[in-house]
């Protein structure tokens, strides 16, 4: 599996339920309604949350501000990825994407890289 993460910082301009909000509402369908354009097989959103339980971990830690939350997109092969580039429908699907990502995430502060997933999935009970 390859996983594009992505890790979100919103505008200065928006509060995080108003990031958030826009993000699930409207961003999450234009993604999810270009799945199949870009072969992609799964899309998430971590949102962040204002835990004091997560805020004690992250003192403990001396842990950099938080991101407002963590999208991935994962592709079932690098073959897949790769011809998605390459298609033009999947080509106009990633600058819709862009464009409205331009109108709530503060891009620069936004790092994004590709993964290969390893699972490690719980052990089961005997």
């Amino acid at each position: 599996m390859i996983v594009l993460t992505f890790c979100l910082r919103r505008l200065p301009h928006l509060e995080p339920a108003e990031f958030q909000r826009y993000w699930l509402e409207s961003h999450g369908p234009l993604v999810r309604s270009h799945l199949k354009a870009i072969r992609a097989v799964r899309y998430m959103q971590l949102h962040a949350l204002q835990d004091p339980v997560g805020e004690a971990v992250a003192r403990i830690r001396n842990a950099p501000v938080p991101y407002d939350g963590i999208a991935q997109m994962w592709w079932a092969s690098r073959a897949d990825l790769d011809a998605s580039m390459q298609a033009p429908e999947a080509r106009a699907a990633g600058r819709a994407m862009l464009e409205d990502e331009r109108t709530f995430i503060d891009l620069p502060r936004s790092p994004i890289w590709i993964n290969t997933l390893y699972d490690y999935p719980a052990p089961t009970a005997e």
